[in-house]
C-alpha cells in the first residue's frame, strides 16, 4: 500500500515546525500566544495531522524569526529552488535560528545566501 505523498508533507512540516520551534526556546503556549493560533491547533501542525493556511503560516514565520518563503516551502506549497529538498530552508533556518546573530546582521547573511545560490543556479 503506498503511503499519502501529502500525509508525509503534513508529518515532515510538523518535525520542522517542533524543531524550529524548541531552537527558538518556546513552549507551544509560548509560540501560540505570538501567533494567535491555539496551543491545540499547533501541536496537530507538529504531528503532521492538519495543513495550516497560508495564514497560519505566515503567522509562524514571523514569530519563529523566518521567511513566509521557507514556511511556505516547508509546507510544501512552494518548490523549492534549490530543487534536491531542503538545503535553502535548512541553511536559511540555521541562520535565523543563531542566537548570537543580530536581526540586521541575519538579514545581511541571508541575502549574500541567497544572492550566492542564484548566482549558482
Amino acid at each position: 500500500m503506498a503511503t499519502d505523498p501529502w500525509k508525509q508533507q503534513f508529518e515532515a512540516f510538523g518535525e520542522f515546525l517542533r524543531v524550529q520551534r524548541k531552537l527558538a526556546n518556546l513552549s507551544l503556549r509560548d509560540l501560540s500566544a505570538r501567533t494567535e493560533v491555539s496551543n491545540a491547533y499547533l501541536s496537530q501542525l507538529e504531528r503532521g495531522m492538519h495543513a495550516p493556511s497560508v495564514r497560519v503560516l505566515k503567522s509562524l514565520a514571523e514569530a519563529l524569526n523566518l521567511s513566509a518563503e521557507t514556511m511556505l516551502e516547508r509546507a510544501g506549497l512552494l518548490e523549492e529552488p534549490d530543487g534536491d529538498g531542503s538545503r535553502t530552508a535548512d541553511t536559511e533556518a540555521a541562520i535565523n535560528a543563531d542566537t548570537r546573530l543580530s536581526s540586521t546582521q541575519k538579514e545581511a547573511l541571508l541575502a549574500v545566501y541567497r544572492g550566492f545560490v542564484r548566482a549558482a543556479e
